[in-house]
């Protein structure tokens, strides 16, 4: 989905909470369901203290622009917004993505360094749970391909991390770090329309564009509930 961006700011919108089982050698994950629109939900969090899973639950159709993509047109019914990591644009609508965010603390074990190495181990969890599902996964674990529309679509290119099934990108992975860690913000497709891309950002040649996302990405034939629940039982 994108590269990284400095984070940080005020705090997150309030949240249930639910501090889940020790399952590695630095100690718990936190599992927070925060509420509020995408927009508020994209925002900043403040300095990333410990390991944290957000589960975001989308409230209305919002196209999630990258930070250095060109504005594009409001298209009826849909909210657009500007999220602070790069990449290409992504839609959400209710029903129809697992959005998770993982945020990490600088010196966690699973931190990394190198930006094009650091979200290997977070698509093999994504690649673990779908094996739970009975689904075969793999991790991309080459550089950013962006293709021709990649920089306008996020799921029209793959980036480190990122997971296809059938070849086809099924999870895409963006991050956005800063002094305190970092925060990897996943969203697994449940639905998944090109044409509805296409048309949404204006590209062109339509024919071609739509094709080409069509083929490019597709929706996982799973439950979120029972996604989500795998994913959690493999973080490391």
């Amino acid at each position: 989905m994108g590269a990284e961006v400095p984070g940080g700011g005020p705090d997150r919108p309030s949240a249930g909470r639910l501090t889940l089982m020790p399952q590695g050698p630095a100690g718990d994950w936190t599992l927070e369901r925060p509420t509020g629109t995408v927009a508020e939900l994209h925002g900043p969090i403040g300095p990333i203290s410990q390991r944290l899973v957000l589960v975001n639950e989308v409230d209305a159709p919002t196209l999630v622009l990258g930070s250095t993509q060109a504005e594009v047109g409001v298209a009826p019914g849909v909210d657009v917004v500007r999220r602070r990591s790069g990449g290409g644009a992504v839609l959400l609508r209710p029903g129809g993505v697992l959005w998770v965010d993982v945020l990490v603390p600088r010196g966690d074990p699973l931190w990394e360094d190198d930006v094009g190495r650091s979200t290997w181990w977070l698509g093999e969890v994504w690649a673990a749970a779908l094996a739970d599902l009975g689904l075969d996964a793999v991790v991309h674990r080459g550089p950013m391909e962006p293709g021709r529309w990649g920089g306008l679509a996020c799921f029209a290119g793959i980036g480190p991390g990122e997971v296809l099934l059938g070849g086809r990108k099924s999870v895409g992975v963006s991050q956005r770090r800063d002094r305190s860690g970092a925060r990897f913000q996943c969203a697994a497709l449940l639905e998944w329309s090109g044409t509805e891309m296409v048309r949404l950002l204006g590209l062109t040649p339509v024919d071609e564009a739509a094709q080409f996302l069509e083929s490019a990405a597709g929706a996982l034939p799973v439950r979120p509930g029972l996604l989500l629940e795998a994913f959690l039982t493999h973080l490391p």
